[in-house]
């Protein structure tokens, strides 16, 4: 099957595609502070720059698109055009995306994933977590 857009059309729309600032980043942002939780935005000193950095938790929250990072729900789909180059590209993104956690979690960050299908459930988790740790001083693991 063929795209139905000629190549500066996909091209454009491509390019439409955010990476930060996103709806379901929006909705976690907005539920941490609503909270009380307050937060930095894309902190490039750490590895794969996450979208939201707790210091006092030592927490590091990525909010991932499921097609980009490849979750694995139904909307993990492959294109049907220029597969191969999707299969490459995705598969890229997500041993990235496991070698950046694995570096935070030696640096003795907790890593937490928000996914774009269940935010809603995420973000409710991520809550309850924050608040048991809130309720032990926020303490570094180990401590």
């Amino acid at each position: 099957m063929s795209d139905t857009f000629d190549h500066d059309t996909r091209s454009w729309i491509m390019a439409q595609v955010k990476s930060r600032d996103t709806s379901p980043e929006m909705r976690v942002r907005r539920a941490l502070h609503r909270a009380g939780y307050r937060y930095r935005l894309h902190r490039a000193d750490l590895p794969g720059k996450p979208d939201i950095v707790l210091p006092r938790y030592e927490m590091a929250i990525f909010v991932n698109g499921c097609f980009w990072h490849v979750h694995g729900c139904k909307r993990t789909r492959i294109p049907a055009t220029n597969q191969s180059y999707w299969t490459r590209k995705l598969t890229r993104n997500k041993e990235r995306d496991q070698a950046e956690w694995s570096e935070l979690e030696k640096m003795g960050w907790r890593v937490r994933v928000v996914w774009e299908c269940q935010a809603d459930a995420d973000i409710a988790r991520l809550l309850n977590e924050l608040a048991l740790l809130g309720a032990h001083g926020g303490a570094p693991r180990g401590a």
